[in-house]
């Protein structure tokens, strides 16, 4: 077995503490890929270790396989001589994992508070917090909203998300990347000074800059292949270079990756430190912090959401001035006194009442189209360290519900100071209100679910369209249900639009018109009967919805699940 850890650099004085990372004939294979081939690996405590290789060598699944992250298809991973992660590791993916909209100090309280044991008080926490900011020299930064920070600090920011519960394990993902070179020296420096103190620190790196403030490198050739393992020193010798970036011109040409494999396999260098295998057991999995339980969890999730939504000037405009704008464009579409029994006439009063209908739809999908895919390298690490997927998604519909609960109200009102709606008692308009806001609770849990299945916001945009025009088409309005083809009235009972506007409908007395206006007469089995029924159908999309979300998030946040 190839061993990382006899000799180290003169400069590096550790503590003790830092956690010892075996790997025992692993291997990753992803369909009919192999992304890592069979190889053997150990990290000492406090060493400060590089993978590197050029694009497609595996160095991101290899770190992922050494966090626990995902399992290897075969061999064994283990932690201090256990086949279980605990809690006690720290991974720095490349995407940010913290809020940007936020100050730093006050998105690391929120961290600090999900992460940090059951039972830690807020003055604890932003003790651990303080001496966090400290360490990383990032108090003078600390009430600077993260997107405002340079790319270094950001980087620092993120690391020091993990640095609060004070891992003894600590992966990072290409740390150094997009970095000048100043700043990429700068975390460089910081890593060997948590290495020093006894963290155990491994990344990965594609820049040969950086790996001679290492004690180790791993090299991988293409597709997984170990071609060495060493010290920088000796990883220059044992290729016959002046310079490290020598090594990635070697390992693309001068042999085959299986070649490489085989070649370092025969080697002395490797000889040396081989040593016998263990025994296989079950890949081993993340453990998870079991701190915070899933109600407080929620409860801080719905506070962070609240405060990233005030900060966020752009997204709140866009929730509280689109529901202005399309209110002023239905006074201005329909005219005065459509409902009143001496002017009524065509299908006007169906149209309002479908408008009205989709409004909510529309007001709930747009406000959760974008609330997870933007925070998803956020919630998957989250999720690493304990978070309850429940939580996370019952805190974004406590966040927003209230939102879509005054745009539906103010809705209603407008519309009806406006003239556009008839009068009528308290009980009808609470009714009425009741409807648009499960319609639009069920279209912002569709929203979310199509956020967390989609990898990015462009994704989410395009989404839109998709599920707004089923609604639009399928919705009773355009063409009564009654004159649909079978297909599209079977489509239309699972599409909320649809029983949002027959509810409203029944709760507006528009049955009297399907008797007086022939236009209205194709109505006349839409708008028979109570309401019940339609908001329970809505009721139902709403909790079916929610729980798919959840389902989509716990299969994407599993270990070894696509990142895409």
């Amino acid at each position: 077995m190839d061993r990382l850890g006899t000799q180290r650099p003169d400069h590096a004085v550790r503590a003790p503490g830092g956690a010892r990372v075996d790997a025992i004939d692993i291997s990753r294979r992803v369909g009919g890929r192999q992304l890592l081939h069979t190889l053997s690996l150990s990290v000492e405590p406090g060493e400060l270790v590089a993978i590197a290789g050029g694009s497609g060598a595996g160095k991101t699944t290899l770190l992922e396989i050494l966090a626990g992250l995902q399992p290897p298809s075969a061999g064994e991973l283990r932690h201090d001589g256990r086949p279980r992660v605990g809690s006690h590791v720290g991974y720095v993916p490349q995407d940010d994992i913290i809020h940007l909209e936020m100050p730093l100090r006050r998105t690391l309280h929120y961290a600090a508070l999900l992460r940090l044991p059951a039972g830690t008080s807020a003055a604890e926490a932003d003790r651990v917090v303080e001496e966090t900011l400290a360490d990383l020299d990032l108090t003078d930064r600390a009430d600077v909203p993260v997107r405002a920070l340079s790319g270094g600090q950001r980087k620092r920011a993120s690391i020091a998300v993990e640095l609060l519960t004070r891992p003894r394990l600590f992966f990072l993902d290409e740390p150094t990347s997009g970095l000048d070179p100043s700043t990429a020296a700068e975390v460089m420096r910081l890593l060997r000074r948590l290495s020093q103190r006894g963290v155990t620190v491994v990344l990965t790196t594609h820049e040969p800059a950086g790996i001679d403030r290492c004690d180790r490198v791993v090299f991988l050739a293409r597709d997984g292949h170990l071609a060495f393992t060493g010290s920088p020193a000796a990883a220059r010798r044992y290729f016959g270079v002046d310079t490290l970036a020598e090594v990635y011109e070697r390992l693309s040409g001068e042999h085959t990756p299986r070649g490489w494999a085989e070649r370092f396999a025969a080697s002395r260098v490797n000889s040396a430190n081989r040593g016998g295998s263990p025994g296989r057991s079950a890949p081993t999995t993340p453990s998870g912090v079991k701190g915070t339980g899933a109600i407080r969890q929620w409860w801080l999730l719905t506070r962070r959401n609240v405060d990233v939504l005030a900060r966020n000037r752009l997204t709140l405009a866009i929730l509280l001035g689109s529901p202005v704008l399309v209110t002023a464009m239905m006074a201005t579409l329909f005219k005065r006194g459509e409902f009143d029994a001496g002017s009524a006439a065509g299908v006007g009063p169906a149209q309002i009442v479908f408008w009205i209908a989709f409004d909510g739809f529309f007001f709930g999908l747009t406000y959760g189209l974008l609330q997870i895919v933007g925070e998803m390298a956020v919630f998957r690490r989250e999720r690493l360290a304990g978070l309850s997927v429940g939580a996370y998604v019952a805190s974004k519909v406590t966040a927003l519900l209230p939102v879509l609960a005054g745009v539906s109200a103010v809705l209603l009102v407008v519309l009806r100071a406006l003239g556009r709606l008839p009068a009528a008692g308290w009980d009808v308009y609470a009714s009425l209100f009741a409807t648009i806001l499960v319609e639009a609770t069920s279209a912002l849990a569709l929203g979310l679910l199509a956020s967390a299945a989609v990898s990015n916001a462009a994704q989410a945009a395009l989404a839109l369209p998709m599920l707004c025009f089923p609604q639009v088409l399928f919705g009773g309005a355009i063409v009564p249900v009654d004159r649909m083809a079978t297909p599209g009235r079977m489509m239309s009972l699972v599409l909320s639009n649809r029983h949002a506007f027959d509810a409203l409908g029944r709760d507006l007395g528009l049955d009297r018109y399907t008797a007086t206006l022939p236009a209205m007469s194709a109505y006349r089995s839409t708008f028979h009967g109570g309401t019940a029924a339609s908001l329970i159908a809505l009721a139902s999309f709403a909790v079916a919805l929610t729980l798919a979300t959840a389902w989509v998030l716990h299969r994407r946040s599993r270990p070894g699940a696509s990142r895409r």
